[in-house]
């Protein structure tokens, strides 16, 4: 039976998330090179990608990730319904750049949009994953972070890529490991990067180290480099290695999933 991976590319990296909807094409065809190259070596994928600039700016304009607040204090032209359909919208047309960096590469795969089958938010979300589960050998699944409907008064709200891949992780079968690709740093660091200063990484993570991370609350409206530990520590719980890496650097995500030793920060018990 093939050994599968679950992968998460990050919105900062295959966006550029200062400018609205704007794709960074050539990052998004280097990791599809990769993400061949471990199906060519017997590996099954599950792909889940960010918003970055296609989904986070809009939907912290609109507070979406807060569900149905009153519409008095939303600032903006649009009704929070109608900002929920254009993220969706925006997510569906970010979803078919990955696609086409996909098909470039004659790999074979489907999206399975998260407000089509999931409900409510966080990494206990319903969803049934049997698709997932279901998909002939070398088939590669897409999902994605997404605006999902939600119970109660909230209605609505924001379920993240790292809370879908906590799920995918844990539950399908053969995952041996979850590999975060993520834009400009090369894991985990122990403070925020700066300008002019050598990066330090920590190659190791254990749950109670300290760290400092880098949210861009401004813009992001799920929980950064923080939220990407946490579950990764939930799924780590289940005997499933996560390693964080650098998604722009060449090679280095495939051989991440391939279980090669690599720069970036690997995730202990």
């Amino acid at each position: 039976m093939r050994d599968r991976v679950v992968i998460k590319w990050g919105g900062g990296l295959i966006t550029d998330k200062a400018a609205l909807k704007t794709p960074r094409i050539d990052v998004l065809d280097l990791l599809a090179e990769q993400l061949e190259r471990c199906l060519d070596n017997e590996m099954d994928v599950v792909l889940v990608h960010g918003a970055g600039s296609f989904g986070h700016l809009k939907a912290k304009q609109y507070r979406l990730a807060e569900g149905r607040v009153n519409a008095q204090e939303i600032k903006g032209e649009l009704t929070q319904d109608e900002a929920v359909e254009e993220v969706r919208q925006d997510m569906l047309d970010l979803n078919e750049h990955v696609m086409n960096a996909l098909t470039k590469r004659d790999i074979s795969a489907v999206t399975l949009p998260p407000h089509q089958w999931a409900r409510n938010t966080g990494p206990h979300f319903n969803g049934d994953l049997s698709l997932f589960q279901d998909a002939p050998p070398g088939i590669v699944l897409v999902t994605y972070g997404d605006v999902v409907e939600c119970d109660g008064d909230s209605e609505f709200g924001i379920l993240s890529g790292d809370d879908l891949v906590v799920r995918l992780a844990v539950e399908l079968p053969r995952v041996k490991r979850l590999v975060f690709a993520m834009g400009g740093v090369d894991g985990v660091l122990a403070e925020p990067p700066q300008p002019g200063r050598e990066q330090h990484l920590l190659t190791t993570l254990e749950r109670e180290q300290v760290f400092r991370g880098d949210h861009a609350s401004e813009i992001d409206v799920t929980g950064g480099i923080g939220l990407k530990v946490e579950r990764g520590f939930l799924v780590l719980g289940h005997g499933v290695e996560v390693i964080l890496v650098c998604g722009e650097a060449k090679q280095r995500v495939a051989d991440a999933c391939l279980g090669h030793s690599v720069r970036g920060t690997r995730l202990v018990a």
